[in-house]
């Protein structure tokens, strides 16, 4: 059987007797980074006594993971094995999902237990009352793909929860100011760890607020939605309305895939 186990994201005391349990049973760990795991391991063995476990490592990540499920495949039900992310909820933006695919193809058993995650960490710390989120993971780092994929961010109706490194916050603060200056953001610095911080405040003011500071660790960012009141048109809506081919042709292109002259010459037909 395999188990997919939340490792802490920061403070090691948040794991659990359970997750503890598991790592001393395991004969096969698939890891993000077999370092980081073994790092943990020891830790755990140093501090709660936990047994540091007879296994085997291998990494399992976006590059090897097929290779790694042809290797290893015909084991997963038959063993006790376990998958770990670098820190906390395994799958969740990580490559541990190709993994849970091939259980459920190929009817292994496994598990998931519950444990730390940034996402809703971050979230119930907002202080933000919408019970409803959505989770966007890491934008693209750049160009288009970037800008259209923070537009739907930041127009799809939800509060909506980003992860952000730290060499690229500053530009994403800068992004959100020139599309909203008003909107309200929550950011939570180095959950859990020792350097930990929130800031919660409209784009404009934390903008001029980290011009003060020294921007290191990594980051939460939660966008609240914006205002009811205000009205976005969504593509059927663009795509009905009594607009000329080039201006309609350049709003379907922001909301979609297709290029500007793609969408006039589509329209021209």
């Amino acid at each position: 059987m395999i188990t997919f186990i939340p490792t802490p994201i920061g403070n090691p005391q948040d794991i659990t007797i359970r997750a503890m349990k598991l790592f001393e049973k395991a004969k096969l760990f698939l890891c993000e980074d077999t370092r980081q795991t073994k790092r943990l391991l020891r830790l755990l063995e140093e501090r709660f006594d936990m047994t540091y476990p007879d296994a085997e490592f291998y990494s399992f990540n976006e590059h090897n993971g097929e290779e790694r499920l042809e290797q290893f495949g015909a084991i997963l039900g038959t063993q006790e094995v376990v998958y770990v992310s670098d820190a906390g909820m395994p799958v969740i933006s990580d490559p541990g999902q190709i993994l849970v695919a091939y259980c459920q193809e190929n009817d292994i058993t496994y598990d998931v237990l519950p444990g730390a995650s940034a996402v809703t960490t971050a979230y119930a710390a907002s202080g933000f009352e919408e019970g409803k989120f959505l989770f966007y993971a890491f934008l693209p780092h750049k160009g288009k793909e970037r800008s259209s994929a923070l537009s739907k961010a930041m127009g799809n109706g939800y509060n909506t929860v980003l992860y952000e490194a730290p060499h690229r916050l500053e530009k994403l603060l800068s992004e959100i100011l020139a599309l909203d200056e008003n909107r309200e953001l929550f950011l939570a610095k180095e959950i859990s760890k020792k350097y930990q911080r929130y800031y919660r405040g409209t784009v404009a003011s934390l903008n001029e607020m980290f011009k003060e500071l020294t921007i290191r660790g990594e980051w939460v960012v939660v966008i609240r939605a914006k205002d009811s009141t205000e009205k976005s048109l969504s593509f059927t809506e663009v795509l009905s309305l009594d607009l000329p081919p080039k201006p309609k042709a350049k709003l379907l292109a922001q909301l979609s895939d297709k290029s500007v002259k793609e969408w006039y010459n589509e329209l021209i037909k």
